[in-house]
């Protein structure tokens, strides 16, 4: 008799562990939902979470995050006022050519490149240097217009080629003045770029003496005016073979250069490049290039965070199918607050930072959660440094969503729940009924 109780109560534990088990080889995962996390970035870039892929036999789903820069560079806009030096220090021979042809060829190179598939750019030309009529020195007319405003590069090259290079001082004030009054009033982006080889002696009405103080304040100030009037400055001088030479007014040229210019670190205004004739052509059809077109639109610092809800943590297995692109990502969940955080230091334009991982279900998972609506994630923060240098905040819920469901002929889950308690209860009478038998062979014994 003993035996079999024995016998009974062995074959019911084993029938309970058959339950427990069958949950797991039984129980089928579905999606439910499969939409796609996006959180704007800047003006065409996105961060993206979505499932890219199910093994629903197995119960698992791969998820990916991906951060995507596909800012454009703004093309350069506006118009443009080149103000060109044609004072006949720039024949001066330099290696084998002139200082003409090297500022007049960079130029025009700077021109084509400016305005290569850009209609939405306007160049205008100026030269200066002093008139020869010495009757007008000292005025305006110090200055001419070579070219108005244009997007055609063979006209714009062209009367490039066609300044002459005979003033015999220079006078940048009155180049600057003109080249001012050529910009149209609706422009709302303006550029003027000078070229010269000179150290200023003359200026707009100045005191007849040159390089006198009045014709360093004169330019000076014409140089402060177009920031007041909206226009960026890039001023390149060369040439300038010694600046300790003592000028006429008693001041070096270096000294005369600081005053008016400031200096390449902190200029009077605008941005200031004081370089020697073999760094001419560098300086206008590279430096001066890079700097007035549109920086490419770069963004940094990405903290991205990714929550996600207990349920997800305590019944899944995490594991990452590849390794971020970009940046750094946290090795397992953190379970404190469950998460993991991914840092992308920078991403730039054209660049696309991606990671990917596995939720897998677990064997042992808790069957309570069957026939609910499960979240993978519960929400992303992201927070990042946009082109201009303002830190941005954001955050998102939307995630895909699971569910796991037990088909209906294996047993439903009331009768489960019926069948646990029958059995549980079963056991434990099977227990006692041992116990008192026991008990009574031991009495008859």
């Amino acid at each position: 008799m003993k035996k079999k109780f024995l016998l009974i109560l062995f074959l019911i534990i084993i029938l309970m562990s058959n339950l427990s088990f069958a949950s797991y080889s039984t129980v089928s995962m579905t999606v439910v939902e499969e939409p796609v996390c996006t959180i704007e970035i800047g003006d065409n870039s996105k961060f993206e979470k979505k499932l890219i892929g199910k093994d629903l036999t197995n119960k698992e789903v791969t998820l990916q995050l991906q951060v995507t820069n596909q800012e454009v560079p703004n093309k350069l806009t506006g118009e443009v006022m080149l103000v060109i030096d044609n004072s006949d220090s720039m024949t001066d021979e330099i290696s084998g050519t002139t200082r003409k042809d090297l500022v007049f060829e960079s130029a025009k190179t700077l021109v084509s490149n400016l305005l290569q598939d850009n209609t939405d750019l306007n160049i205008g030309i100026v030269s200066f240097s002093s008139n020869q009529d010495t009757s007008k020195e000292g005025t305006l007319e110090d200055a001419f217009l070579i070219s108005e405003m244009s997007n055609d590069v063979t006209t714009l090259t062209n009367a490039i080629s066609n300044i002459q290079t005979n003033g015999g001082r220079t006078d940048l004030d009155a180049g600057i003045q003109l080249a001012t009054q050529y910009f149209t009033d609706n422009s709302t982006n303006k550029y003027m770029i000078v070229l010269t080889d000179g150290v200023p002696n003359i200026a707009v009405n100045y005191d007849k003496n040159y390089y006198s103080d009045d014709v360093i304040a004169k330019t000076k100030q014409t140089l402060l005016n177009t920031t007041n009037n909206g226009i960026q400055l890039f001023t390149m001088l060369t040439g300038i073979v010694d600046e300790n030479y003592i000028s006429i007014s008693g001041k070096s040229y270096g000294q005369i250069i600081s005053e008016i210019f400031g200096s390449s670190e902190t200029p009077t205004t605008g941005k200031f490049y004081y370089v020697t004739d073999d760094k001419i052509e560098e300086t206008i059809t590279n430096t001066i290039y890079e700097d007035l077109i549109p920086k490419e639109k770069t963004f940094k610092d990405f903290t991205i965070v990714d929550y996600f809800p207990q349920e997800i943590i305590n019944n899944f297995d995490f594991a990452y199918v590849s390794n971020a692109t970009h940046g750094n990502i946290s090795t397992q969940v953190d379970t404190t607050n469950n998460f993991i955080t991914w840092t992308i230091p920078e991403l730039s334009a054209g660049e696309t930072a991606t990671v990917q991982y596995k939720l897998k279900l677990k064997e042992n998972f808790d069957s309570s959660i069957i026939n609910q609506i499960l979240y993978t994630n519960e929400k992303v923060d992201i927070s990042y440094t946009d082109p201009n240098g303002d830190i941005q905040e954001k955050t998102s819920d939307v995630t895909p969503k699971l569910k796991l469901t037990e088909p209906p002929a294996v047993l439903p889950a009331a009768g489960k729940t019926i069948l646990i308690v029958f059995i549980v209860l079963a056991t434990g009478l099977l227990v006692f009924s041992l116990i008192k038998l026991t008990v009574l062979n031991k009495k008859m014994n």
